[in-house]
């Protein structure tokens, strides 16, 4: 296991229909330069950032498809890069650092990074993580796009996709990213009993391997925001052994 290494150039690369924009914040010269020639031989175009204010004004402007960045950065920390990011965006951001303690990494996804990778770091590995994530997110996105101007109303809940807005009796739901996600997936399916496994899919990627109670939490935290009558304006229904439904009439 290597910080970084380089790859044989008979590997074989995406083809420019698969290749997208990757924004590299990273401070170190030596690294940046080996990542660079690394993805760019696998057929990604790179970016590089040497500090968060730069990363910031790149990300504004290019539109990467994944962000790749170090923890530790001048000016402003990736921490605050991806924080900065998840306001507006939810194009994947992948924490590159030598620092994997839990509490790193828990705050890393916290922040709303899509993965913590180690360094050092096995170089293939890390291009196949690149990859895979912007793939769920184009699979995230693709229901999202056909949808995109979609409002969808049930009685005082009103759900507009392309606003990123929810309102109950007209009055804002404050709701976080993969809350949004979560209520979009059985808003848009009503009467329909989505299983976890679609749900944990759709949300938190296919390859997702953690606790499926996390589903139960932000399925807890939906309802309480959008119910505000408990159980008498019950509308995401528990399937006990399958999942959850969406009822457009709350019950009586």
């Amino acid at each position: 296991m290597v910080g970084v290494a380089t790859v044989a150039r008979d590997q074989p690369s995406w083809t420019s229909s698969s290749a997208f924009k990757i924004l590299l914040a990273e401070a170190d010269d030596e690294h940046a330069k080996k990542l660079s020639k690394i993805f760019t031989i696998e057929g990604f175009s790179v970016v590089v950032a040497r500090d968060g204010r730069e990363a910031i004004e790149l990300f504004d402007s290019i539109r990467p498809g994944v962000v790749l960045t170090e923890v530790s950065l001048p000016r402003l920390s990736g921490m605050d890069l991806c924080r900065h990011i998840r306001l507006t965006s939810s194009v994947p951001v992948i924490f590159l650092s030598s620092r994997f303690s839990e509490m790193d990494v828990v705050l890393g996804f916290e922040m709303g990074a899509d993965d913590y990778v180690a360094k050092p770091f096995r170089v293939r590995e890390l291009v196949a993580r690149v990859r895979a994530a912007h793939r769920r997110e184009l699979e995230r996105k693709g229901p999202d796009q056909v949808l995109a101007t979609g409002v969808y109303e049930y009685g005082d809940l009103r759900m507009d996709l392309a606003k990123h807005e929810v309102t109950v009796n007209g009055t804002p739901v404050i709701l976080a990213r993969k809350e949004f996600k979560v209520l979009s997936i059985l808003l848009t399916n009503p009467g329909r009993a989505i299983s976890r496994e679609t749900l944990i899919s759709s949300v938190w990627g296919s390859d997702y391997y953690g606790d499926t109670k996390t589903l139960d939490v932000h399925v807890k935290r939906v309802r309480r925001k959008i119910e505000a009558g408990g159980e008498a304006t019950r509308r995401i229904l528990t399937i006990r052994g399958h999942g959850y439904q969406f009822k457009p009439t709350p019950d009586e």
